[in-house]
């Protein structure tokens, strides 16, 4: 019996993207708005809800 198991975890490119902007916004490399800093995780969050608000809104249709 084989025991394979894996993991597809990870950070991913828009959680390194974020920490890489706040390690240059702590440096002092960058000087923009924290909003902005933080920009990664919350466009990916907006982008998330707007699918997943999209396909609440076709299955609504759908079996209305």
């Amino acid at each position: 019996m084989s025991n394979n198991t894996s993991s597809d975890g990870g950070i991913g490119f828009c959680g390194a993207l974020t920490i890489l902007f706040i390690g240059l916004k702590l440096g002092h490399v960058i000087d923009w708005p924290w909003i902005w800093v933080l920009a990664p995780t919350w466009i990916t969050l907006l982008i998330a809800f707007v699918f997943i608000a999209t396909a609440g809104i076709i299955l609504y249709l759908k079996n209305k």
